[in-house]
Order: structure tokens, then sequence, then C-alpha cells
């Protein structure tokens, strides 16, 4: 014969449970359910269907970004190696010409020009350089982070007299930063005037829509003349960006910029009704810088390339070592369009969430009023039918058969 729990748990199987209606006339019960239900409606039709366009179905923009930098500035450091009196227009300063959603104006360099493949002193703050004899020095190991490959030398620097380094074979003489004929102030601070125009092409594949951030209110002349002006009523809508204020917007010093470079955020975001005219979707522009002018350890932007050319039948370069900003131009948005499906699915939803409110007040009214008992006997309603599974009487039966099994008369 099964235990007893487990013939609790098998009587489980012959039962039936049905929902009751207890009409259960209180205030404060009352007051409890009507608020619940007022708040689940709001939340429904004010948040979810109204402030979050729970009408509407949705589509992310697509987008192709092309920029184009216009600028130039005459540079008189005749002093400075490599720079000289000398005009920088977009060919110089904007390195490379081209980038994906991208692009970097050079607004400060270190130049080292004429530079040749061949034998020079390391530069002194390079790790595992400083040498007091030629064993120091093992020949055709590469510095690490340096120049070039160690000759096996040990040679006078040229750049701290006071030291000894390893000879390498490199492209010679090694850049020095700390060269005393470098400019004080940076290379293009003149820079800040330069423009941007950004070109941005949207699509909305779901809806089938095209749009680009040159809209109708703009003609060709505008283009040639117009500025972005985020608080004039067309202006706004110029694709045409000064540096300096794009600087400006991003709560930034373009001037502090120019020495060490940085990384700028311009974001295009596109959030377009569609149920509304498609004069009305039109670019919203965000700016943001991405790194912090309060970083200690590699502060900035910068990379190195280098101009390569032949000089009586030899190999020869300029390298420069440019810094600048970054221009990163992100494009956000997404549209949306009224469609049956999306409303009612937010309406059933909200429909279930009404049962909700019967929870809460079931759970007030049965375990938090004083009158708790009497409404759980409202409440539970136990009916035996004829064929019930009664587990206690067929455990007295068996005990009787036992009984009678073991002390027969």
């Amino acid at each position: 014969m099964a235990p007893k729990p487990v013939r609790s748990i098998f009587s489980v199987f012959f039962e039936y449970d049905t929902p009751r209606i207890v009409h259960i006339k209180s205030k404060k019960v009352g007051v409890i359910n009507r608020l619940l239900q007022l708040t689940i409606i709001g939340y429904v039709i004010g948040f979810a269907i109204v402030y979050k366009k729970g009408y509407q179905e949705f589509d992310n923009v697509q987008s192709s970004v092309t920029t184009k930098v216009k600028g130039v500035v005459f540079t008189n450091l005749t002093d400075v190696p490599g720079i000289g009196a000398r005009i920088w227009d977009v060919a110089d300063y904007v390195v490379p010409s081209q980038e994906n959603a991208a692009f970097f104006v050079t607004t400060n360099a270190i130049v080292t020009p004429n530079q040749t493949q061949s034998h020079c002193d390391e530069d002194p703050s390079m790790p595992d350089v400083i040498c007091q004899s030629d064993s120091d020095c093992t020949a055709g190991e590469p510095v690490v982070t340096g120049n070039g490959v160690r000759t096996g030398l040990c040679v006078n620097s040229t750049q701290n007299t006071t030291l000894k380094v390893c000879e390498i074979y490199a492209w010679c003489p090694v850049e020095n930063p700390k060269d005393p004929n470098l400019p004080k102030e940076p290379v293009l601070k003149g820079s800040k005037n330069f423009t941007v125009f950004i070109k941005n092409n949207i699509e909305f594949p779901k809806f089938s829509v095209k749009r680009r951030n040159i809209i109708n209110v703009l003609t060709n002349d505008d283009l040639k003349t117009c500025r972005f002006d985020p608080y004039h009523p067309e202006n706004k809508f110029c694709p045409i960006f000064v540096l300096g204020e794009i600087a400006e917007f991003a709560g930034q010093d373009f001037d502090e910029l120019t020495g060490r470079g940085g990384v700028i955020e311009i974001i295009i975001r596109w959030d377009c009704n569609l149920d509304y005219s498609l004069d009305n979707c039109v670019p919203e522009y965000e700016f943001r810088r991405l790194d912090s002018s309060d970083y200690t350890i590699s502060k900035g932007y910068n990379f190195r390339y280098a101009n390569y050319y032949m000089e009586d039948s030899e190999s020869k370069r300029t390298l420069y070592k440019a810094y600048g900003i970054l221009f990163i131009v992100n494009v956000m948005g997404r549209a949306g369009k009224f469609n049956v499906v999306p409303l009612l699915m937010n309406v059933g939803s909200g429909l279930a969430l009404l049962s909700v409110a019967t929870i809460i007040c079931d759970i007030v009214v049965l375990y938090v009023l004083k009158a708790r008992t009497l409404y759980k006997e409202k409440k539970y309603l136990t009916v035996k039918g004829d064929d019930a599974y009664e587990v206690e009487r067929n455990s007295v039966a068996n005990r009787k058969v036992v009984s009678y099994q073991s002390f027969p008369r």
C-alpha cells in the first residue's frame, strides 16, 4: 500500500478548481481595487501607447556618411626644421584623405625631415638603450617600442650629451620630441576656422523612406555661405560646420585641443514619426568629446606618417608626428508608423495586467483585513462528488482490514 503522502499527491489528480465569484462590499477593498485598475490603465494608455507610441511599428535607420573639409592656413616658422614658411591645405592636414564616417584634422606636428636608412644613436627616452659599453648593446636586437635595430655599438647621445646610448640601424636621424627648435605653439592653431561639409544619406527600409541632411529649405547658394547654427530656424539644418564651433558645442576649448589633440563625436539623430508629413523627418545634431582632458597618460590623439621621395638616387622621407582632432560621425534614430498589430498587442497586454489588481485585492482581503477568516469561508467552498477520492476514509478501511486479519474471531 502506498504511503499517505503519496496517496495525498495522487488525490490531486482527481480534483478540479473552478473560480468562484464573491461580491465583497467594502470601502477599503473597493478603493484599493479601483486605484490599482486606474494605475494600470493609465500606464497602458499614457505610457505604453501614447508616450512609447505603442500604436506604431518601428524601423532603425540605415545610413552612409561622407565628409569634405576645407580651409587653408599659413605658417611662418622658418626656424623650425621641416615646416618653415608654407601653406597648409586640406591635402596636408587631413590624413588619411577619406575615412568611413570619420575625419582627422591635424592641429600640431613634430616634423623630422631628411631621414635616411643609416646608423645613428637611439632616442635616450626609449627603454633599455642607456649603455656603458658595447657589451650592453646586443647586435641585431630591436629596441622595444624604439626606432630601429641595435648595431652592437655604444655611442654618445646627440639628444642628451651626458648619456651614452645604443647605436641603431633605422631611419635617421630619429625623432626628437625635445628638440629646442620645435614650435612652442600648435602649428595649425588657425584650424579652428576650417569647415567640414557632412553629407548624410539615410533610409528606413521597412517603410521605403529615404532622406538626407540637405533638406528642401536649403538652396545651392545657401550651401556656399551657410554655417550650422542650432538656434537659427534655417541654418540649424545647414550641413557645413566650423571646427572651432563644433568644439564649443561639445563644451571644449578648441585652442586647448590643438596642442595634444582629442576625439569628438558628432551625432546625427533621425527620430521620425511617419504618421505626419515627411517634411518633418529632419536631422538633429549633438556633439560631445569622447576622451578626457584629465588624462595624465597617453593624453590626446596622435599618430605618425611619412612622405617619401628620392634625392641623389637615395630614398629619403619626412616623418610627421601628427597631433589633431579625430571627428567621429555616428548616425542614430528610428522611424515609427501606425500599425494595428502593435496597438492590439499593447491593449491585450493591458487587459492581462488588470488581473494584477484582482490578485493584490485577494491578498489584502484574505491575509490583511480583520475579517479575513470570514472572507476565506466565502472565498473557498469544497464540494465532494459521489465518486470523490477520499484518502483518510480509505486509510481507515485498510486499517480495519488489517486488524480483522491479524485477530481472527
